[in-house]
């Protein structure tokens, strides 16, 4: 199995995915479904939410499979 990450930014914050580790608990699109949106592809689309309900979300995903990172901190 590939380890595969997907990195989507906003100019901002940058949302790292790592579909290998997702568990499929729908937190996210139930939380912020302008953002994470299974149906659509890409699935992830971070400039429809600002940045600090990005994190918020994030923070809430139960298996890790998002992570994200502020882009000036690098």
């Amino acid at each position: 199995m590939k380890d595969i990450t997907k990195k989507y930014t906003n100019g901002e914050v940058t949302i790292v995915w790592k579909p290998n580790l997702c568990i499929h608990s729908g937190i996210c699109f139930r939380g912020l479904s302008e953002v994470f949106d299974p149906r659509k592809r890409p699935w992830i689309t971070p400039d429809q939410a600002t940045s600090d309900k990005i994190v918020e979300q994030i923070k809430k995903c139960p298996s890790g499979a998002l992570s994200y990172f502020m882009n000036d901190e690098g």
